[in-house]
């Protein structure tokens, strides 16, 4: 932590730094002085490391003890880094108190804040008010909200899948349903699956608006980047992360193989897979997200650090919902009468 508030201290006048956003470097909160965080080497971030079940992780992996700020509220752990000190955990707003940390992995790469609070706040106010049904002045409230600048711990996982498959499928033919079954066999690649290493990173983060982040973004680790907000420690070792990851990738080999069939019906699908080629990385991608109050519930959104796709959680109008409701209704009941009509003719 010393080495890591040292970084950031301004050459010109020993103050010091945060990394904005804006400029894309350190800037000095006394002088205003730039500092490009930028290496020629910065490329190498892309590299993945590849996984081997039966080889213990290096020692040069594990990162010391640090002194941590633990949510009171829930349990979430988060560091601070130069001047970002905050009384709230960004995931949920609740109180932190500092504690006395543990040791953690070393993270591998990261993308960087590209978009600054004052944006991300207009636009969670902007999704806000565009939502369907959503109480009127929504997006005044959402002004009023906190904004915190998180870095997210994650995992991104590729893999080589030999998956052998058996199910059923509905074969038409006359009024009698007839079930047919079929197997096969396909090889399947994952490239860059991106999986929490944390259980406090929900799917309105991940699903809602970093889920296609772009591997050439990544850079190295370094504290400047960090500087002024906060961070999650990624804690999983590679074989918890991959057991973290089974339910996903299970998911998505059922799809491959209801593809690959191409049948009405799929169902009762059985497979086995043999797994190869594991490449993983421990990266931070930068969330900002802002929690508002409506109606005595709390509620959060979601706005990314890299290019500002919102997603949230909202209240709804009843009065609002009702009256769409009844429009739709009204259109879908006129498009059948029509439909008659015209079957008449």
């Amino acid at each position: 932590m010393q080495a890591d508030q040292s970084a950031l201290q301004c050459n010109a006048c020993g103050g010091l730094c945060y990394f904005s956003p804006e400029r894309s470097a350190l800037e000095c909160l006394s002088c205003g002085e730039c500092y490009d965080l930028g290496q020629p080497d910065d490329y190498l971030a892309r590299d993945e490391f590849a996984h081997r079940p039966d080889v213990a992780e290096p020692e040069d992996n594990i990162t010391p003890a640090q002194r941590t700020h633990q949510c009171q509220n829930c349990g979430g752990e988060v560091l601070f880094t130069g001047p970002a000190l905050s009384a709230h955990c960004p995931y949920c707003n609740g109180p932190v108190v500092l504690v006395s940390g543990d040791a953690g992995y070393r993270t591998m790469a990261l993308i960087p804040f590209r978009v600054d609070a004052a944006f991300a706040k207009r636009l969670a106010q902007k999704w806000a008010a565009s939502r369907v049904a959503c109480p009127a002045g929504l997006a005044d409230v959402v002004a009023q909200g906190d904004v915190a600048g998180l870095y997210a711990p994650f995992w991104t996982f590729d893999s080589d899948e030999v998956v052998q498959y058996w199910a059923n499928f509905v074969k038409p033919g006359g009024k009698a349903i007839r079930i047919s079954s079929t197997k096969g066999q396909m090889k399947i690649a994952f490239d860059d699956m991106l999986m929490p290493a944390s259980p406090h990173v929900t799917p309105l983060i991940r699903d809602g608006i970093l889920h296609d982040f772009d591997p050439r973004d990544l850079k190295p680790y370094r504290a400047g980047y960090l500087a002024g907000f906060a961070a999650e420690r990624h804690h999983q070792t590679v074989a918890e992360g991959i057991a973290a990851n089974s339910a996903d990738k299970d998911l998505l080999i059922r799809n491959h193989i209801k593809y690959k069939i191409d049948r009405t019906g799929v169902h009762g699908i059985r497979y086995l897979t043999d797994t190869s080629g594991i490449h993983y990385r421990r990266i931070l991608l930068p969330v900002w997200i802002l929690h508002y109050s409506y109606g005595g519930h709390a509620y959060k959104i979601a706005v990314s650090g890299i290019d500002g796709r919102t997603f949230g959680e909202r209240p709804f109008a009843r009065r609002r919902l009702a009256l769409y409701s009844a429009a739709i209704s009204a259109c879908v009941i006129a498009l059948g009468m029509a439909i008659g009509a015209a079957a008449a003719f």
